[in-house]
């Protein structure tokens, strides 16, 4: 069993409400993350905050240009510092995306903490060595363009 942890932390010059609205809006997933994953959401969320125990459906194209169905489960909430969600469907064996938000210096740092486990084992570990870890590095590496995009280059005039 190989379990993996990926972190990442960016500010932003914006208040803790604002970072809370976006990025508890799962509408907003498809605006950060990469084009090439085609991500689509399923699920009709009729313009809900994010609760504990919602549940989204999604479909995602991680490789291979393949779509995934991936299902998570909101398991946290503590708004405006907090929420946490968990796969339920899809293709890791462990996936618990953990987003909390601080103020500081007139801003908001934004961490992101990530537990996972791919599933068949050794097959599991390979593929994470040489695919996995570096998709996973890709995609918020590009997550952090477009934030850095819309809350700072655009002088944070996002609604």
């Amino acid at each position: 069993m190989s379990v993996y942890y990926y972190e990442a932390e960016q500010f932003l010059p914006i208040d803790i409400s604002k970072a809370w609205d976006f990025f508890s809006d799962a509408k907003n997933l498809s605006v950060i993350t990469p084009p090439e994953m085609d991500f689509k959401i399923l699920t009709d969320l009729d313009n809900k905050a994010v609760y504990k125990g919602m549940l989204i459906d999604y479909t995602v194209k991680p490789m291979l240009g393949i779509p995934v169905h991936w299902q998570t489960e909101i398991f946290e909430v503590d708004k405006p510092v907090r929420f946490a969600d968990r796969q339920l469907k899809g293709p890791y064996k462990i996936w618990e995306h953990t987003h909390t938000f601080l103020e500081k210096d007139n801003g908001v740092l934004m961490r992101d903490h990530v537990k996972y486990e791919l599933p068949f084992g050794l097959i599991g570990r390979i593929t994470h060595s040489i695919i996995v870890k570096k998709k996973i590095e890709q995609i918020f590496s590009y997550r952090k363009e477009v934030l850095k995009k819309l809350f700072i280059d655009h002088g944070n005039n996002i609604n």
